[in-house]
C-alpha cells in the first residue's frame, strides 16, 4: 500500500501530469467499478495526508514565525538603548570639542587684544554709533562709556507657550548688555528699526534649544522670571550667537573681577558716619566674599558631565545637594551667578536624560519598579510634578501593551480572567510604587487617580469588545462581570476603590444586554404560548422527573414536589415549567450584574416577562370551555402567583437589599378568581 501511494505521489508530482490524459488511461485499464472506487479511495488518502503535512508545516512556521517575532522586539529594544548611548557618547565628545575650541579661541582674542587694544575697541564704537542712528530710542545707550559693539544680527522671536512666531527683531550684542530692537514696518530715513528691550550681560542665562522638526535653530534667553525664544538663519548662526554670547559674558566676568583686585583696600576707620543704622550692613554684605576656591566646587561642572554621562544619577544629585547645602546662606555674588549659570545648565541635561528614562518609548520591562531610580532623581531635582506626569504615562504604555498583546482565547470567560488578572495586577503593582516614590508629595495623589479612572476606561474597552459586541450569551456576561467585580475589590487594599467606576463604565452595555435577552424570553415565550395545549407533562422517566427537580431546587423553587403526581407526571403544563425555567435563569443572571444603576431596568425587564405568561393565563381561561381545562389552567395561574412570584421577591431583597416593589403589585394587582364552570368569565 505504502509503494503505491508512493508511486501515486511520484505520478501526481511530476511536472508533465495530464489529468485529462491520466484520467482516460485509468478508465481504460479499470475493470469495473470496484477498481475506480479503489484507487478514488487512494487519492483521497493521498490528499488527506498533504493536507495533514501543510497544516503541520504553517503551525511550524507559524511558531517559529512568532519566536523569530520576539526576538526581534528584543533586539530592537536593545539596539535602540545601544543607539542612545551612542548619541550620548556623541554629545560629550562635541561638549569637549567645543570646550577646546573655545579655549583656543579664548588666547587668540586676548593675543589680538594685546596687539591692537584701542584700534579694536575705537572701531568697534564708531560700528556701534553707526548702527544705533537707525534704531529708534535709543540716544541713551552710547552714554555709557568703554561700551562697544561685539556682534549683531537678524532673528525671529517665537512665542514661549505656543510656538508661533511673533516677530522679526534686530540683536545688537555688546561688551555689557544686549539690546533688542524691533523692524519698522513703515521706515523713516535712515531708521530701520525701533527699541524693545536692553538686558544687562548678567540678568540672563542662554539655554540652547534642542532642534524639534519645524521647530529648528533656537535658543532662548531665560530673564527671571520671563523668558524668550529666538531664532537664528541657520545652525551656524545660532552656532555663533551661542559662543559668542558666552565669550563676552566672560570677558566681563573676568573683567569685573580684575577690576576688584586692583581696587586699593579700604580703610576700616570711617570718616563720614552716617545716620543711617543700615549702612554698616550693607557695607559688610557689599565687602563679603563666598569662597569659591576650593577644588570640588572649581571641578564641578566637569563631574557633573562625567555623573550624567555615566549614567550616575544619583551622584550628580548628590553633588547638586552637597553645593545648594554650601551656598545657602551665602550672599548671591557675581561669581556665584556664573557658577549657578553653569550649573543649571547641567541641570537641564540632567533632566532631559531622566525625562527619557521615563519616556514610554524606552523598554518597558521590569514593571513600575524600573522606573524607580529615574522618579527618584527627579523628586530631588524638584520636578515631582514631572516626575508624577511621566511616571503614569510610563505605566500606562505598559498596561496598554500588555492589554494588546494578549492572546485572546476561544473561551471569553478564560480570556476575561487573563484581562482582568492581567490589568488589576499592574494597577496595584503601580499604586504600590507610586505610594512608595511619591510618599512626600501628597499632591500628586489626585493625578493617579484620574489615571487610575483613565485606566479603567481602557480595560472596559477590550472587556466589552470580548464580552458584550460578541453577542455572548447572558450567563457568560455575568460571569465575566462578576470576575471583574472580585478583581476591582483587591485595589480596596491600598485605599483604592473603583468599583464604581467600573459599573458607570459598564451599566450601558449591560443594559442593553438584559434589553436584548429580555426580547428573547418573550419572543420564545409567545411561540410556545401559540402551540398551547393545557396539558399535564409525562416525562416518561424517574430520571427525567429527578432532574427537573433537581433544576426547580437549583431556582429556588423548594416546594416543587407538590406539583408532581404519580409515575412521572407533572402537574403542570410544558409552557410554564420553560417558562419559569427561563425566567429564573434570566433573573439569576440579573442578580450577578445587578447596579444600582440597573434597579428599575431589571424590575421592568422581569415585570414584562410575567406580563406575557399573566396575560395568555388570563386569554386562556376567558376562552376555553372545558371545566376541567379551566381548572388545569387555574392550577398552573396559582403555581406562577403563589410559588414562583414570591420566591423571587424574596430572592431579590437577600440579593439587592431593596424590596422588589413592582413584583409584588403585581402580585396583588392580579387576583385569582374561582372559576365557575358554566361560565366562560374569569378574571387573572
Amino acid at each position: 500500500m505504502t509503494d503505491t501511494g508512493n508511486r501515486l505521489r511520484k505520478q501526481l508530482e511530476s511536472a508533465n501530469f495530464d489529468p485529462k490524459q491520466y484520467v482516460k488511461q485509468l478508465s481504460q485499464q479499470s475493470d469495473g467499478d470496484r477498481d475506480l472506487q479503489e484507487h478514488r479511495q487512494k487519492i483521497q488518502t493521498l490528499a488527506d495526508e498533504t493536507a495533514q503535512n501543510l497544516k503541520k508545516n504553517v503551525y511550524k512556521n507559524y511558531r517559529q514565525f512568532i519566536e523569530t517575532a520576539k526576538e526581534i522586539s528584543y533586539l530592537e529594544s536593545e539596539m535602540y538603548q545601544l543607539s542612545h548611548i551612542l548619541t550620548e557618547q556623541k554629545s560629550i565628545m562635541e561638549s569637549i570639542t567645543q570646550a577646546l575650541l573655545s579655549t583656543d579661541k579664548d588666547e587668540a582674542a586676548k593675543e589680538m587684544q594685546a596687539a591692537f587694544p584701542k584700534e579694536t575697541e575705537e572701531v568697534k564704537q564708531r560700528t556701534l554709533t553707526t548702527l544705533l542712528e537707525k534704531v529708534e530710542g535709543c540716544k541713551n545707550i552710547m552714554e555709557t562709556p568703554g561700551r562697544y559693539l561685539v556682534y549683531n544680527g537678524d532673528l525671529f522671536e517665537y512665542d514661549v507657550d505656543n510656538m508661533s512666531q511673533i516677530q522679526k527683531v534686530h540683536a545688537f550684542l555688546m561688551n555689557d548688555c544686549l539690546l533688542i530692537a524691533t523692524w519698522l514696518p513703515n521706515r523713516r530715513g535712515a531708521v530701520r528699526y525701533k527699541y524693545n528691550a536692553l538686558y544687562d550681560l548678567d540678568s540672563f542665562a542662554i539655554v540652547n534649544v534642542k532642534d524639534n522638526a519645524p521647530m529648528k535653530d533656537m535658543f532662548k534667553i531665560l530673564m527671571f522670571p520671563d523668558s524668550r525664544i529666538f531664532q537664528a538663519e541657520n545652525s551656524k548662526i545660532k552656532k555663533e550667537w551661542l559662543e559668542i554670547l558666552d565669550e563676552t559674558k566672560k570677558n566681563k566676568a573676568i573683567k569685573e573681577r580684575h577690576k576688584k583686585e586692583e581696587e586699593p583696600p579700604h580703610s576700616p576707620v570711617r570718616q563720614d558716619m552716617s545716620n543711617n543704622p543700615f549702612d554698616e550692613d550693607e557695607e559688610v554684605v557689599c565687602e563679603e566674599i563666598v569662597d569659591l576656591s576650593m577644588e570640588w566646587i572649581q571641578e564641578l561642572p566637569e563631574d557633573l558631565d562625567v555623573c550624567i554621562a555615566q549614567r550616575d544619577f544619583e551622584g550628580a544629585v548628590d553633588l547638586l545637594d552637597k553645593l545648594n547645602e554650601y551656598l545657602k546662606d551665602q550672599p548671591l555674588t557675581q561669581p556665584v551667578k556664573g557658577l549657578k549659570v553653569k550649573v543649571e545648565e547641567r541641570v537641564r541635561q540632567l533632566t532631559e536624560v531622566l525625562v527619557f528614562e521615563l519616556s514610554p518609548d524606552r523598554s518597558l520591562r521590569g514593571g513600575p519598579k524600573a522606573t524607580r531610580r529615574a522618579v527618584s532623581q527627579l523628586i530631588r531635582l524638584g520636578q515631582s510634578t514631572k516626575a508624577c506626569e511621566l511616571f503614569l504615562k510610563n505605566r500606562a504604555a505598559a498596561v496598554q501593551t500588555a492589554i494588546r498583546q494578549l492572546r485572546i482565547e476561544g473561551a471569553t470567560l478564560l480570556y476575561i480572567h487573563k484581562l482582568c488578572n492581567i490589568f488589576f495586577t499592574s494597577l496595584l503593582e503601580t499604586a504600590k510604587e507610586f505610594e512608595m516614590d511619591f510618599a512626600g508629595n501628597t499632591g500628586c495623589y489626585s493625578a493617579f487617580v484620574v489615571w487610575s479612572r483613565s485606566a479603567m476606561k481602557m480595560f472596559v474597552g477590550a472587556f466589552s469588545k470580548q464580552v458584550f459586541d460578541s453577542k455572548e450569551s447572558l450567563s457568560t456576561a455575568a460571569e465575566c462581570v462578576k470576575v471583574a467585580k472580585e478583581h476591582c475589590k483587591q485595589l480596596s487594599e491600598i485605599g483604592l476603590d473603583l468599583t464604581f467606576t467600573l459599573q458607570s463604565l459598564l451599566v450601558k452595555d449591560i443594559k442593553a444586554a438584559l434589553q436584548s435577552y429580555k426580547e428573547i424570553i418573550i419572543e420564545a415565550t409567545k411561540h410556545r404560548n401559540s402551540e398551547e395545549m393545557w396539558r399535564k407533562m409525562n416525562l416518561m422517566t424517574p430520571e427525567a422527573l429527578g432532574k427537573l427537580k433537581e433544576e426547580m431546587r437549583n431556582c429556588g423553587i423548594n416546594s416543587f414536589d407538590q406539583y408532581t403526581g404519580e409515575d412521572c407526571w407533572v402537574n403542570l403544563s410544558y409552557t410554564i415549567v420553560a417558562f419559569t425555567k427561563q425566567m429564573m435563569a434570566f433573573f439569576e443572571e440579573g442578580l450577578k450584574l445587578y447596579f444600582p444603576e440597573l434597579h428599575m431596568v431589571l424590575l421592568e425587564s422581569l415585570r414584562e416577562i410575567i406580563l406575557v405568561a399573566v396575560q395568555h393565563v388570563d386569554y386562556s381561561l376567558r376562552c376555553e370551555q372545558d371545566s376541567e381545562k379551566k381548572a388545569f389552567i387555574c392550577h398552573n395561574a396559582s403555581f406562577l402567583y403563589e410559588t414562583v412570584l414570591p420566591v423571587m421577591e424574596k430572592r431579590f431583597e437577600e440579593g439587592v437589599g431593596k424590596p422588589a416593589k413592582q413584583l409584588q403589585d403585581l402580585r396583588n394587582g392580579s387576583r385569582l378568581i374561582r372559576v365557575n364552570p358554566e361560565s366562560t368569565m374569569s378574571v387573572v
